[in-house]
């Protein structure tokens, strides 16, 4: 669920209702420059409305207009109580003391819609301040017990842990890639060779069907190989065959070609080396230096960038307070448990030194041959522990049948090494446990 910003949304009307207030306020007219006359009431009714008359303070000259009276000023301002035997009274009055309307009367009417103007900005101001102030409060304390769980130091350490492993594994496999960069070539052109020696004929035990083998050599088609540089629809031009019969044909000999690359392998030999050879040896030397213990390195890391991943995606929203801010609310329900994870990741992994094993191992797969324009070191070092680089390749390259010949000086491990496709795998030879006897 994505986390709803409650009191967000509460300031934010709050601010709404302040600006409003201060928009209204800005709006609203000032009070004009007045000056304070007497007025003479020559008449007046009932309700207030009157004619009356003044004297301009500023240029001393008498006026008469309308003028709304004081309904409610005492009896004894008003006529004929205020001068006996007239029709006269008397109130004050302001006039305009700048401007255009300088000396005219001020009608105390149009102070009523300023002090309106004034009233509705002030309610606007007292009601914005209340969910202002609620947001607030409440927004400060929503935040602070969601904060309560970020990890930041702790989330950053895993990062970098998982950075190591990373860079680890990358460097392991990009050493194998080189391996089996050199390999392939080596193997395949013995493969291509085997199968330019096996004849067409030998296609009939590799299916159940019968096969033209016959109408194949009369075209020209005499062995596995040309079958497939023939290909399906080469084989229906060429050999003389129908499309069903040469896909049986072409599929026949790509399952041969499977199995001789299967049984394939590729030997090292130091003392007569071509190109190949010796790039497939600089290769192997990365790895046979860099020991076991490399690609123990390698495999720890796999499986640490693997729990990492998990457990860094689960307490990310705790690698800072915006981030724990912006998480929802399942989001933050995982935190604790991610946490404790990667806390748990980090301890075993000090206590394991595992980022001194990812350092040493990333250092040692990153030295290569020293480059003698010979290439004297990786074949001195083959003659020295064939083994080790029969092992290394076997692991590389991970094939699953055939043998190599066990060097001699390997009596030490009993084991035979096979290099074909589509890889390399080590064959160990265990004796035969005794069947069980049935019990009756």
């Amino acid at each position: 669920m994505k986390h709803v910003p409650f009191f967000r949304w509460v300031v934010t009307l709050g601010l709404v209702l302040i600006g409003c207030s201060v928009g209204v306020h800005l709006t609203t007219p000032d009070y004009p420059e007045r000056e304070q006359v007497d007025l003479t009431v020559l008449s007046e009714a009932p309700d207030g409305s009157c004619t009356v008359r003044w004297t301009d303070p500023f240029e001393l000259v008498e006026h008469t207009g309308p003028y709304q009276c004081d309904p409610y000023r005492p009896a004894t301002f008003k006529a004929p109580n205020y001068e006996p035997g007239t029709d006269l009274g008397w109130d004050v009055g302001y006039v305009f003391a700048e401007d255009a309307q300088k000396g005219e009367l001020y009608s105390l009417d149009e102070d009523e819609d300023i002090e309106a103007s004034i009233a509705l900005s002030d309610q606007l101001l007292g009601i914005g301040l209340l969910p202002t102030i609620i947001g607030l409060i409440g927004g400060n304390i929503r935040s602070l017990a969601r904060l309560i769980g970020v990890r930041p130091a702790l989330v950053r350490r895993g990062e970098r842990l998982r950075e190591r492993a990373v860079q680890v594994a990358q460097d392991h496999a990009r050493a194998e890639e080189a391996v089996r960069t050199a390999w392939a070539p080596l193997h395949e052109e013995l493969v291509e060779k085997r199968l330019d020696r096996i004849p067409v004929a030998a296609l009939r035990g590799a299916t159940k069907t019968p096969l033209p083998v016959r109408l194949l050599e009369r075209n020209g088609i005499h062995s596995v190989r040309d079958v497939l540089d023939a290909g399906a629809w080469g084989m229906a031009h060429v050999g003389g065959l129908g499309r069903q019969e040469a896909k049986r044909v072409w599929a026949a000999a790509r399952l041969m070609s499977e199995r001789v690359s299967r049984d394939t392998t590729v030997r090292l030999d130091a003392d007569r080396p071509d190109a190949r050879t010796v790039a497939l040896l600089n290769a192997l030397q990365v790895l046979v230096a860099a020991g076991p213990q490399a690609r123990n390195a390698a495999e720890t890391a796999d499986l640490l960038d693997r729990e990492l991943h998990e457990a860094l995606a689960g307490a990310a929203p705790a690698a800072g307070w915006r981030k724990m801010l912006a998480a929802g609310r399942a989001e933050r329900r995982y935190v604790p448990m991610a946490v404790a994870e990667l806390r748990r990741l980090l301890a075993e992994a000090e206590r394991d030194g595992v980022a001194e094993r990812f350092a040493q191992a990333s250092v040692d797969l990153l030295r290569g041959a020293d480059g003698d324009p010979a290439d004297l070191s990786a074949r001195v070092d083959f003659d020295t522990r064939p083994a080790d680089y029969y092992e290394a390749l076997a692991q590389v390259v991970d094939t699953t049948e055939g043998t190599a010949p066990i060097p001699p000086d390997s009596q030490r491990r009993q084991w035979t090494v096979a290099c074909h496709g589509p890889g390399l795998r080590r064959r160990v030879t265990r004796p035969r446990r005794p069947p069980r006897r049935r019990v009756r």
